[in-house]
């Protein structure tokens, strides 16, 4: 991957290892995947189209062909999040009736995000044009018009006022319109955190399936063997060879993951907690808390938990295959966040008989927007 410097006036973010923080929400989102009985568009499916075709038409020639007659095609992906906008340029080339390759990737980044943009929408256009230049310095010319550009929003701009954060996205999208290259009438829009868990999903099938298309992942059990099928591809699923007990070896690679990627607070030690969703349903699933009542239950309860389901897939690998993986992943999550084992989570569906879900706070705040845009400007 090429890292382009920085020659404007914003500073150039530091760029995470990818593969690092992809597995963390491989890990997030690897169970549901598994069960999930229908998928997004598949990223390898890009289509392809001919300088001068419209968005989603197929071309009737191929973009370009290598001297060994693989084809070759370009994608563009911003990703606006909370701290810095970065751009991906993507280079592949696909075999005939064969799976693209990634074979080259030129990666910037610049902050502050779209957001700190909120208030003064024009100002936003600047990072996003110096971006721009980078994608035309690193695509040839003649592929300018069938390179699709893409920009997905996530954390800071779903945080924002819906009236602020489309006037930032609409904004970006008169920048793409001006630019040569194939820009749609989607091209910007918000990621939602499930598209997000999705998209982490596909990114990790793509750069880590090789030799048959295998993904080995030391957090499930070393003689665990499944398939999964995506976008008729077949990945073969299975554990790593242990040199340790599971939980060890699952426990030593989420906390590579984690580190230095979760922000420790000490007030948490001092709040009140209430878990819902994913952690109310793992807990029921392994007898913490009763799965219609809910409960309480102490941080360090994971913990326990994982080392048991753990230890009881080493000798039974398709009872539950990933309900080790979660459990450490949850268990180590809290603790970094600065959870002591010993700090007591309230788990429930509802509060007061109500759900405890995003819909009431979804509601309220768009009550409260409505009441806002009523009352005179200050």
């Amino acid at each position: 991957m090429r890292k382009i410097s920085n020659h404007g006036s914003l500073r150039v973010a530091k760029v995470a290892y990818p593969l690092g923080l992809c597995v963390g929400l491989f890990i997030y989102v690897a169970y549901i995947k598994w069960h999930r009985a229908t998928t997004t568009q598949a990223f390898f499916s890009i289509t392809r189209a001919a300088p001068g075709a419209q968005w989603g038409q197929q071309a009737h020639s191929p973009l370009g062909t290598a001297a060994d007659g693989h084809e070759v095609f370009y994608g563009i992906m911003f990703d606006a999040g909370s701290t810095g906008t970065r751009v991906h340029i993507f280079q592949f080339t696909r075999p005939p009736r064969e799976t693209p390759t990634l074979t080259h990737e030129t990666f910037k980044a610049l902050k502050p995000g779209l957001s700190a943009y909120a208030d003064d929408v024009e100002k936003s256009a600047q990072g996003i044009q110096e971006l721009l230049d980078v994608a035309k310095q690193d695509i040839p010319f003649d592929f300018w018009k069938a390179t699709p550009l893409v920009l997905k929003a996530t954390a800071g701009l779903r945080l924002l006022p819906g009236e602020k954060a489309q006037k930032l996205l609409q904004k970006v999208k008169e920048v793409f319109k001006a630019s040569p290259f194939l820009v749609g009438d989607d091209c910007v829009s918000i990621m939602n955190g499930t598209d997000e868990g999705v998209s982490a999903w596909i990114t990790i099938n793509f750069l880590t399936a090789k030799d048959g298309k295998e993904l080995v992942s030391p957090c499930l059990s070393p003689s665990f063997k499944g398939e999964w099928e995506h976008a008729e591809v077949t990945y073969r699923v299975s554990g790593q060879k242990a040199a340790a007990s599971l939980h060890e070896l699952c426990a030593a690679r989420v906390s590579e993951v984690l580190q230095n990627r979760v922000h420790r607070t000490e007030e948490v030690k001092h709040v009140d907690f209430y878990a819902f969703s994913y952690y109310y349903d793992l807990a029921a699933g392994v007898g913490l808390i009763d799965a219609e009542k809910g409960g309480s239950l102490v941080v360090g309860d994971f913990e326990i938990a994982a080392k048991y389901v753990c230890r009881t897939l080493e000798t039974q690998p398709q009872s539950g295959p990933f309900a080790c993986m979660d459990l450490t992943y949850v268990s180590l999550l809290l603790q970094e966040f600065g959870f002591p084992r010993s700090k007591v989570l309230k788990l429930t569906r509802k509060i007061d008989n109500v759900e405890t879900s995003w819909a009431l706070g979804a509601i309220f705040h768009y009550i409260d927007s409505l009441n806002r845009q009523k009352s005179p400007a200050s």
